[in-house]
């Protein structure tokens, strides 16, 4: 099992080693808005830039709502894992998993349905308004994988190990790039296509942390026992 168990040993460096990758991770993080913002503006047009660059708070106020939910989930996970609760750890795994799904329907619906309204509220300009809806709409439909990518990438954390999600996370900036090139440039996509890009990189890379889970963190393997919710768990 590939775990590492932060109480045991020096604080400063343990702490220094674990966060390093995670403040590298945040560069990363940013490279998604950076490829969208570059490519689009050198591959579209002014129009298609601007589009983009007027979805950024409305991004902001979901996906980072989003992403700081599946941090606060993982804080129970390695408060259980630090004091050696194995059926504790597997209870607030599931326990997340249940709640990252029941807000990513609600934030999936609610931000669909108020994009546009949201859009018009913010005066954004004709000219560029139907641009900024395809794009961010997209992005919204696809909150499942940001939402996943986001909630395993902290659980591996949790259980000690800060630099797996890194490695995934820079295979998905790789990957958001190729991918914009190509539905751009090839498909012909336009701003669509640049948000198709970024939701498939993070599905990707969800999927790549759902994989290195089964396979190397035997301690959040599921029995059938374990699919039980907790009210005070949750």
């Amino acid at each position: 099992m590939i775990t590492r168990n932060l109480t045991k040993g020096n604080p400063a460096k343990l702490i220094l080693l674990f966060t390093i990758p995670l403040l590298i991770g945040n560069i990363f993080q940013q490279f998604y808005n950076i490829a969208d913002t570059f490519i689009v503006g050198r591959t579209i047009g002014v129009n298609a830039l601007a589009a983009v660059g007027c979805t950024g708070s409305i991004m902001f106020l979901i996906l980072g709502f989003a992403q700081g939910l599946t941090s606060g989930l993982s804080i129970i996970t390695a408060q259980k894992f630090g004091a050696d609760d194995k059926e504790g750890v597997k209870k607030s795994y599931f326990t997340g998993v249940v709640i990252s799904i029941i807000i990513t329907i609600i934030l999936t619906t609610i931000s669909t349905i108020l994009a546009r309204p949201i859009l018009v509220l913010m005066n954004t300009p004709v000219e560029i308004i139907d641009d900024a809806y395809n794009f961010v709409v997209v992005i919204f439909i696809g909150i499942i994988a940001s939402m996943f990518f986001n909630f395993f990438s902290n659980i591996i954390r949790a259980l000690g190990d800060s630099k797996t999600p890194l490695i995934y996370l820079v295979v998905a900036c790789i990957l958001n790039i190729i991918l914009e090139f190509t539905f751009i440039l090839i498909f012909k996509m336009g701003v669509t296509g640049a948000a198709c890009a970024t939701v498939i990189a993070q599905g990707v890379s969800a999927l790549l942390c759902m994989w290195y889970i089964k396979r190397n963190l035997p301690i959040l393997k599921l029995k059938k026992s374990d699919l039980k919710l907790s009210k005070e768990t949750f």
